[in-house]
């Protein structure tokens, strides 16, 4: 009871719809719906914690480098952290790379050449990356532009890869690269576990062994004990304002996988000969101890993601992944049948935010989007995810894509409050 008190001594909310957010709790607990994430968490942080141990952090680590970055040993082992932590043989972290979209971009334009295919293996990329690839429009410097041959596989009718379709694509085109998106995306599709990218892996090296497995790896970072290099991915990227950066890292991308590759991509993330070995980097320690609490950040957002998942289920809006449904990635997709609920669930959500309350999100197209996009968020980093947000297109089913949520009652009050702003429309 007293919780429910203290909501309402705080925040000015409907009793009716605390006492539904209570109820949605307690179902979560009773049905033990907490505890498999309580445990991939421990799991997690005990192998977060292990190889911390193994490369011997100290203080002096977290240094600042400047210039060229010459000898930079922090940075050295923080990479080396992320190929342990991210079970492939090297990495490449840096903050000059400025989201998953970018690192995704160096992956692609540093080992496509004029002539080459790539082939996507579930479905449409996101939108970002389908501008990056050339899809949308006509964009200089875009993959397309450049002289790379273009393929995508659909998802069969429940939302997962059509292996039989993709080897038969695979065995006719040899494309250079296959890509794998984990997440969903602004798709009502589920998110892909690392079983399934194991089996997609697999249909694919089967079917032409010389391709190349590329997964976006944003928002599912840590969700599972096994990452996509032990499925046998050859690369993996991502951003640090999502999951591995634990709500603590500034800014900047991963990318992780076979040593002659990250090589490669760092060839042109810098200069060739050059690579990984400059690159100034300042503010470690905010990058190494936000891996360290990583896995206890993605802790509270999947628990904020079921929560949200029964609440919204009680108010009647179709919610994907359901409830029980296990996870593989952080983000909730609540469908909310028209614009101004998707536009109210946005001021709500934002209302509940610690920073830049005040503000009320607005639609507007940006870089990479066919339509517009409203973002809501008060976060301390910008556009960091992890912290709790919720972004959507404006189209047709108008679903919203809740991601994050750096403690749960923090997001019980985003969730109350966005639903809140819905139901008084």
């Amino acid at each position: 009871m007293k919780g429910r008190e203290h909501i309402l001594a705080y925040f000015t909310v409907e009793p009716w719809l605390v006492e539904e957010m209570f109820k949605a709790e307690r179902e979560a607990r009773e049905r033990g719906l907490f505890r498999r994430i309580e445990e991939i968490s421990a799991l997690n942080h005990y192998r977060v914690l292990k190889a911390f141990q193994e490369v011997g952090i100290s203080d002096f680590h977290f240094q600042d480098s400047t210039g060229y970055g010459y000898g930079d040993l922090g940075r050295d082992v923080l990479e080396k952290l992320f190929a342990i932590i991210f079970q492939g043989e090297e990495a490449l972290v840096r903050p000059q790379i400025v989201s998953g979209t970018h690192a995704l971009s160096l992956c692609l334009h540093a080992l496509l050449r004029p002539g080459d295919t790539l082939l996507a293996a579930c479905g449409r990329p996101y939108d970002t990356l389908a501008t990056v690839i050339g899809l949308n429009r006509p964009v200089r410097g875009s993959l397309v532009d450049r002289g790379v041959r273009y393929a995508e596989v659909q998802l069969t009718p429940e939302g997962q890869p059509d292996l039989e379709t993709l080897a038969q694509q695979v065995e006719r085109l040899k494309p250079r690269i296959c890509f794998i998106q984990r997440s969903r995306g602004y798709y009502n599709r589920p998110a892909l576990g690392v079983n399934t990218i194991r089996q997609v892996i697999r249909v694919i090296k089967e079917a032409y062994p010389r391709t190349l497995c590329l997964v976006d790896n944003c928002y599912g970072e840590l969700v599972e004990v096994e990452e996509p290099c032990a499925a046998g991915a050859d690369l993996v990227a991502g951003s640090l304002i999502k999951n591995p950066g634990g709500t603590l890292a500034p800014g900047g991308g991963y990318i992780v996988g076979r040593k002659e590759l990250v090589e490669e991509v760092s060839y042109y993330l810098t200069a060739p000969g050059l690579g990984r070995e400059i690159g100034a980097f300042s503010g470690k320690r905010l990058f190494f101890q936000g891996l360290f609490l990583a896995p206890l950040a993605v802790e509270q957002a999947l628990k904020g993601a079921v929560l949200a998942a029964l609440f919204f289920q009680r108010l009647g809006y179709p919610v994907d992944p359901l409830p029980e449904e296990e996870r593989h990635d952080i983000v909730q997709a609540i469908t909310l049948g028209n614009e101004q609920a998707l536009l109210a669930f946005c001021r709500g959500l934002q209302k509940g935010s610690p920073v830049e309350t005040y503000n009320i999100p607005e639609p507007a197209l940006l870089p990479g989007y066919e339509d517009p996009i409203i973002m809501a968020g008060g976060t301390f980093i910008q556009g960091a995810s992890l912290e709790l947000s919720a972004d959507a297109p404006l189209r047709p089913p108008y679903t919203v894509f809740l991601q994050g949520g750096i403690s749960l009652p923090y997001t019980k009050i985003g969730l109350l409050l966005a639903a809140q702003e819905v139901t008084h429309l």
